[in-house]
């Protein structure tokens, strides 16, 4: 029985030494590999940008390093469809919830621990919400293989835009243009170059800057270089970036709130901060000859922050308001791409409503003519060479002899659209105080089709003598026939059908007959009251809607698209305003900030891009734009370069202590190994010696059995 016992022992312990050897060779692999997951996920930094008939929610993921797969759960307060976004893998829509999904082998492996957001389509959306963040499994990639191979992965997403980025400094300053050669002017009606050259500004909107996304909208599905690009080679030389005054003051302050937007499709924006990708967008506007007015579209940063009527909020006062205008003027006085500074978008509101803008020359606070002239003259003392836009209001009263802006009935007020009553103007014109500030004047209305609102000049069918006489000479066009000031119709477009198609081509014959500078509204696909010049994907043009604007972007007799850049030509369609024009005018550069509170959230002299305030070699850049310089802070949400120049990969390594972790393990098994061989050595010598001896014994045995015989015979 001992031996039996002895025996299988020995065996089962060889079957135990087999066996740790297996799992020793295997861990060298599989633990170097496999990052345990010790964190719960979650969505942090949660941002909602809803429009009604689709909806946007971004968050940081957080927590993720370990897990195989990370899903993600976010309910919207109505039915969605067409689920898409940025950082994961699959998007589902079911009834009102969205399931996304990335895994850590996956295309979208960035989006563990990083910015990602998701997009839908729906009907009365109004808000969305964070439902749950779980991960399951447990990562495991080859081991010393991983980190390499994500970064040659950001290689391959850095070298796909490498040759569409341009060299750029943080301010922006000119690289691809004359410095100080393109600032713009007014005589009479016309806006004219500083030779008294008539220039028509044709552009478009892009928003997205104003409503938390802190870039363009629309970039969560397309490439940023290629967008611009294909902007100017369309033909537009103006584009109104619509902007919130609570994003500059951030950025004033040395704060860069998250630029969300498609990290694989944009990848090289990953080592820049929000206000420094600003900075890149305004280059790529230089080199492709796209001229850029500045619209403070709304005090806070919000979706839906044009709906509040007047310059001011609970959050960012009429002071709070001028400052920030006061620090994006400063900070690009010398950097003529900046064109124009649309003061506010829109300011509005009835007679009934409170608060609400009024125009006259009274010093109440909603007085619209008063902060104009304040936002104007703030500007024009930093640079007197822009333009200073000035959209209209709501309201104004029907006999201001009797009623200046004191009643309270809407019926005794001419009623339009927000920003579109000019008709203040005759009464009450914004005066800067001397005529050559008074040139930098351009009045802006806005104007839309019964889409978006049924106004009463709709009602029982209309005609462009209709249009013309009820809805648009009284309250603005009669700025430009009278040679008053010029008009930019700051916003105008929509849907293409039935009587709003009709609008569209109304006032396309308007603006193509008196030569109206206008920017179209919109590029962006996600504006619910209009639609956009490209589709869902943001890549795909609308033709029809194109068509129909393309007939009044400025054009010469050869068909070339004419830019506002004396020295840069507008995309590959285009020509430079001197090989139109023929004559260059002489360069002016603005004298050092009058502004003793403007500041820059980064500085730079080099042309690479510098993130955090340095110039290429480590050494403190020179600010350029003489604003004072504020260090960018260590900010959690930019990434980490590489030494090479390149975003460092977004994977997260596996920690130190992991590593000492993995290594006593594989010594604790080593050592546990080694005993178990000894002990498997000794057992099977003892068991060796054992079996020696019982052979001695049974030969001892037969020769005792054989003696026996053959002294006694047979035995029985």
């Amino acid at each position: 029985m001992n031996r039996f016992c002895k025996k299988s022992f020995s065996k089962i312990l060889s079957v135990l030494l087999i066996s740790f050897v297996l799992i020793v060779s295997f861990s060298q692999y599989t633990l170097s590999g496999i990052v345990r997951a010790e964190e719960t996920p979650s969505a942090e930094h949660v941002d909602t940008n809803i429009w009604g008939s689709g909806g946007q929610i971004s968050f940081d993921l957080k927590g993720c390093s370990g897990y195989l797969t990370i899903t993600v759960v976010v309910e919207f307060n109505a039915d969605v469809k067409s689920p898409s976004g940025w950082g994961f893998d699959s998007y589902t829509a079911n009834g009102k919830q969205v399931t996304a999904v990335v895994r850590a082998d996956g295309p979208n492996s960035w989006g563990f621990n990083s910015n990602v957001g998701i997009q839908v389509d729906g009907s009365g959306l109004s808000s969305a919400q964070v439902v749950s963040v779980t991960g399951s499994g447990t990562y495991t990639a080859p081991a010393n293989n991983n980190n390499n191979n994500n970064n040659n992965n950001n290689q391959n997403n850095q070298n796909n835009n490498s040759e569409a980025r341009p060299e750029f400094s943080s301010p922006a300053v000119s690289t691809y243009g004359t410095v100080g050669d393109d600032w713009l002017t007014t005589d009479g009606s016309k806006i004219v170059d500083m030779n008294g050259n008539e220039v028509w500004l044709t552009g478009l909107n892009w928003f997205g800057y104003n409503t938390g996304t802190n870039l363009f909208d629309g970039l969560w599905n397309a490439e940023l270089e290629t967008s611009i690009v294909s902007i100017a080679d369309h033909g537009f030389n103006l584009m109104r970036i619509p902007m919130s005054a609570e994003l500059l003051l951030e950025w004033k302050n040395g704060n860069y709130p998250t630029a969300n937007y498609n990290h694989a499709y944009n990848s090289n924006l990953n080592s820049l901060n929000s206000l420094e990708i600003f900075d890149y967008v305004l280059t790529l506007c230089e080199q492709n000859g796209i001229k850029v007015m500045i619209d403070i579209h709304s005090a806070n940063t919000d979706a839906s922050g044009h709906n509040h009527p007047v310059w001011y909020t609970d959050r960012i006062s009429e002071d709070q308001y001028i400052e920030a205008l006061k620090w994006i003027a400063d900070r690009y006085k010398n950097f003529d791409t900046i064109v124009a500074f649309d003061l506010k978008n829109e300011p509005h509101g009835k007679a009934s409503e409170t608060p609400h803008a009024i125009w006259n020359d009274s010093n109440d606070a909603n007085n619209w003519k008063r902060v104009a002239e304040r936002a104007g003259n703030a500007i024009l003392d930093i640079n007197p060479h822009v333009l200073i836009v000035i959209e209209g209001i709501q309201i104004y009263p029907t006999n201001p002899a009797s009623n200046n802006f004191t009643s309270t009935n809407d019926g005794d007020y001419y009623n339009t659209w927000w920003g579109g009553n000019l008709m203040a103007v005759r009464d009450y014109p914004i005066d800067f105080g001397d005529e050559t500030r008074n040139r930098q004047i351009v009045y802006s209305p806005h104007d839309y089709g019964p889409l978006v609102y049924e106004q009463p000049w709709f009602s029982g069918g209309f005609t462009y003598d209709s249009l013309y006489k009820d809805a648009w000479y009284d309250y603005w066009l009669y700025i430009a026939e009278e040679d008053i000031a010029p008009i930019l119709i700051g916003e105008w477009g929509g849907f293409m059908s039935g009587d709003n198609l009709k609008w569209m081509e109304y006032l396309r014959d308007l603006i193509g007959k008196d030569n109206l500078n206008h920017t179209f509204w919109c590029y962006n696909a996600n504006s619910g009251d209009t639609g956009g010049l490209v589709k869902d994907d943001f890549k795909t043009w609308d033709e029809d809607k194109y068509a129909l604007v393309e007939t009044v972007l400025w054009k010469n007799d050869a068909g070339k698209f004419i830019g506002l850049d004396h020295k840069v030509a507008l995309g590959a369609n285009g020509i430079s305003l001197s090989e139109h024009s023929g004559n260059a005018p002489t360069p002016v550069i603005n004298p050092g900030s009058s502004s003793s509170d403007s500041g820059s959230g980064t500085a730079s002299g080099s042309d690479t891009p510098a993130g955090n305030g340095t110039a290429a070699d480590g050494s403190a850049g020179t600010d350029t734009s003489n604003a004072s310089a504020v260090p960018a802070p260590a900010d959690e949400a930019q990434a980490v370069q590489s030494t090479d120049g390149n975003p460092a990969s977004p994977q997260t390594p596996a920690a130190d202590n992991d590593s000492s972790a993995n290594s006593g393990v594989l010594i604790a098994l080593l050592t546990i190994s080694v005993v178990l061989l000894i002990v498997v050595v000794i057992l099977n010598v003892n068991k060796y010696h054992i079996r020696k001896l019982d052979n001695e014994f049974e030969e001892r045995i037969k020769t005792e059995y054989k003696v026996s015989d053959q002294n006694t015979g047979t035995q029985e």
